[in-house]
């Protein structure tokens, strides 16, 4: 089972990441300035989970309403992808991957962790 991280940043910010059963990050979330939207953050993860895919590596891909994830290439040529809510503001986002499927396949892992996952405060 995943888990939520909640860390504090050297400027005093706060940031989720969530970690897949083996540990690793299956994603990060923007910086917020107070726990509490750190905590919303990670609702906000939870509630728009099943949101539908925008393939943005396609050519003329079908634009989808927010929230939505976005797949996405970098300008180092890697895949991405990143979870948006309803606002438009980005709520997650991945580390690059090599391949499409790989990004993908985050997106999986995230909507099998993030509904059941527990919020841990690594604050120091």
């Amino acid at each position: 089972m995943g888990k939520f991280v909640i860390k504090k940043s050297k400027d005093e910010q706060f940031y989720f990441n969530l970690l897949a059963g083996n540990g690793q990050v299956i994603c990060k979330s923007e910086m917020y300035k107070a726990l509490a939207s750190a905590k919303n953050g990670i609702e906000s993860v939870r509630k728009n989970v099943d949101s539908k895919i925008e393939d943005q590596t396609v050519e003329g891909y079908e634009k989808v309403k927010y929230p939505k994830w976005e797949v996405y290439v970098d300008k180092a040529g890697e895949y991405r992808f990143r979870l948006c809510a309803s606002n438009g503001e980005n709520i997650a986002a991945s580390e690059g991957y090599v391949r499409k499927d790989s990004a993908l396949n985050g997106i999986d892992s995230i909507r099998r962790n993030a509904p059941e996952a527990e919020v841990v405060e690594d604050l120091e």
